[in-house]
């Protein structure tokens, strides 16, 4: 984890302190419930609430001292606490195993962990949409393989970007609920010291479903689904991100990244305001992705467990979750700030002379008797010109002039095809789609 690309309260879900304090409550419901079993005393369950109500401070410290001798980390933390509970503490951890803590402890963190990106998606979501409907007719190019295609409004362009994320939000909804499962299951998972009660007794407390079979660890396809989805979110940041470099660029500049007072772009040149949050974004997505190899390869883990994934975990887990919530919060202010420029957006529309408007004058002399393959040609070889002229030719005028392309459409047949409004007659439609 990188401080400067990291939040408070993510980054907290992750602290040592943090971790032991799911530890102990996992330890006190599995105790609470045994004690109600018969299978421990009551005593026991009432010391440890009775410790855990004065609210201690959990010393890291001497927990991490612990385990320097015993170079195991739950049976540190469980001598710590025996050494502030007292005698009664013998009855923790009965009939359970490493694995049951470590392992429903994560299911904790990453459900808390994806409660705080949905509420980052959400602020994105609703930050989208306020700028799709600001620009829902405003008029602009759009570009299939970075070339002028055909005119397009910024308000769609956003529009896509909304039904992304909506998507995306959807998959973490789903991604949460496989992996907030609880595993309290003993020693290769066969509940042979432990009642399977015990587990559901600790997962209703926790807010988690029971792992149907744990086999002492919780399956890692699991938690493999889990990044994966969080690589797609990424993705999708990265998708939006480039977009709005792209549209920053010199030459193109139909829209920028807020530039502050005082801010500076460059050491060098005075003149400069780059995209440095979008560029920014793409580098954090890539951080993100790299979580979901390691966390598919963990997933084919020896016979009933074995720890190669562990390792794994203890990096992925916080840093991709710290990255993303960093990200989706600066994504959310790059699009509320975003600086949009119609006037740009116009200008860039009609920069190559008309071209923009090809296909409607193809469809026009195909309906009126040519072949597609005529009609390509001579709308072609009148495009072909206004290109080579770098746009100071126009398209219409070529057309008009063309006597093969005026045998078949009148003059006022080809102006009514270079209407820029035409293209936008179903905004509507895809906006109701998109936003209800």
């Amino acid at each position: 984890m990188v401080p400067r690309y990291a939040r408070p309260a993510m980054t907290a879900l992750w602290e040592p302190e943090a971790k032991y304090r799911i530890w102990f409550e996992i330890e006190a419901h599995a105790t609470q419930k045994l004690a109600d079993l018969g299978v421990v005393p009551q005593s026991a369950a009432k010391a440890l609430w009775d410790w855990w109500a004065t609210n201690p401070t959990i010393d890291v410290d001497a927990i991490d001292a612990i385990e320097a001798v015993t170079k195991h980390d739950v049976i540190a933390f469980l001598d710590w606490v025996a050494q502030q509970v007292g005698e009664e503490a013998r009855f923790m951890h009965q009939g359970m195993t490493s694995s049951d803590v470590l392992d429903t402890t994560l299911s904790v963190q990453l459900a808390r962990a994806s409660d705080i990106l949905l509420a980052d998606l959400d602020g994105l979501l609703a930050a989208i949409k306020t700028r799709a409907e600001e620009h829902k007719y405003t008029p602009t190019i759009g570009r299939s393989h970075g070339i002028h295609a055909e005119p397009v409004t910024f308000g769609l362009k956003l529009a896509q970007a909304y039904a992304e994320f909506d998507r995306c939000r959807a998959r973490l909804v789903a991604a949460r609920a496989e992996i907030a499962t609880c595993a309290i299951s003993g020693a290769v998972g066969t509940f042979a010291n432990v009642d399977p009660a015990v587990e559901e007794y600790v997962a209703e407390q926790l807010g988690l479903a029971i792992e149907p079979v744990s086999t002492q660890v919780i399956p890692r396809d699991r938690h493999a689904m889990f990044f994966a989805t969080l690589g797609v979110i990424a993705s999708s940041i990265e998708r939006l991100a480039v977009e709005i470099r792209h549209l920053q660029r010199t030459e193109v500049l139909e829209a920028e990244e807020y530039f502050s007072p005082g801010q500076k772009g460059s050491s060098a040149m005075p003149h400069k305001r780059n995209p440095i949050l979008t560029e920014n974004l793409t580098g954090l997505a890539r951080v993100v992705r790299s979580a979901v190899t390691p966390a598919l390869e963990n997933v084919a883990l020896w016979h009933e467990r074995d720890i190669s994934h562990s390792s794994v975990e203890r990096y992925i887990g916080p840093d991709a979750t710290i990255t993303l919530d960093f990200a989706l919060a600066r994504l959310t202010g790059v699009v509320e700030k975003l600086l949009v420029y119609p006037a740009r957006m116009e200008k860039n529309l009609n920069r190559m002379g008309g071209l923009i408007h090809s296909q409607r004058v193809l469809l026009a002399l195909t309906q009126a008797g040519l072949t597609r393959d005529d009609a390509y040609r001579l709308v072609q070889r009148n495009a072909m010109k206004v290109w080579e002229s770098d746009g100071a030719l126009s398209l219409l005028d070529l057309l008009k002039a063309d006597a093969d392309v005026t045998a078949a459409l009148s003059a006022q047949q080809l102006e009514e095809k270079f209407d820029l409004g035409y293209h936008f007659k179903h905004v509507d439609t895809i906006f109701a789609r998109v936003f209800g």
